[in-house]
């Protein structure tokens, strides 16, 4: 992978996170799956080639800033979808003892 296609593709993450974003903010989770997807496709992009170009101090700079502009984004997206993750779980904890509650006090039917 030479220099410039290196850059396109951490450009093309960073929009996409940029997306991914945006569909957190607004409650769009189906739309956040698929962005992950392509997120995580891009990301083993990258992973796959043995070694990346040596970037020339101007381009570095430039990755290290997409890099962390990245990394902010995914912050913004943990802080959206993990409070909501968490109160997934409570409910589905709660209706899975409910159901368990009620199936332990459901008069048996003797035939």
């Amino acid at each position: 992978m030479d220099s410039t296609h290196t850059m396109m593709t951490y450009k093309a993450i960073l929009a996409t996170t940029g997306k991914m974003l945006a569909a957190a903010q607004n409650s769009e989770w189906d739309q956040l799956i698929v962005l992950e997807q392509e997120c995580r496709q891009l990301t083993e992009m990258l992973k796959r080639e043995d070694l990346e170009p040596i970037l020339d101090k101007e381009l570095l700079q430039k990755k290290v800033k997409i890099i962390h502009q990245i990394l902010d984004d995914d912050a913004q997206i943990r802080a959206i979808t993990e409070p909501w993750m968490v109160r997934l779980q409570d409910m589905l904890s709660i209706n899975g003892r409910t159901r368990s509650l009620q199936q332990a006090y459901q008069p048996v039917n003797n035939v």
